[in-house]
């Protein structure tokens, strides 16, 4: 290589133009001591709010391996434990008027009551949607 290519390192010439002379700097706040005094109130957190959205679950109607039976199957809980999946699983019971159990982190109920089921949820934060056949 030789040394008329080499790139200098020495700083070379400073610009030969300004490139903020076209700026308008007459409106800009005269610096940090011109931020307001007061703030506005906080507002809410959402933290402090009720969890209205608490994920999907999926709901399907299933037949297979149960002697022709339907049962419905919710499925799809993130972030729920056993006892809050007991609680809901009796309240659909309730309401269905059928019997059921919690199955390795499904929800089963007797029959087809996938609506019943889908309003439940709902209340409950979930949302439900429809899954399969």
């Amino acid at each position: 290589m030789s040394r008329d290519k080499r790139i200098p390192t020495d700083g070379g010439r400073g610009l030969t133009q300004n490139p903020f002379a076209s700026l308008n700097l007459e409106n800009l706040p005269d610096g940090p001591n011109a931020l307001p005094t007061t703030f506005p109130a906080p507002t809410e957190s959402k933290r402090e709010k009720a969890n209205k959205n608490r994920g999907r679950v999926d709901i399907v109607r299933q037949t297979a391996h149960r002697g022709g039976k339907t049962v419905t199957v919710v499925s799809g809980f993130v972030g729920i434990g056993l006892p809050e999946k007991e609680k809901l699983a009796k309240q659909m019971q309730q309401v269905c008027g059928t019997g059921g159990t919690v199955k390795e982190g499904r929800i089963e109920i007797q029959g087809d009551r996938r609506e019943a089921i889908a309003q439940i949820l709902t209340e409950a934060g979930f949302r439900p949607v429809f899954a399969g056949g």
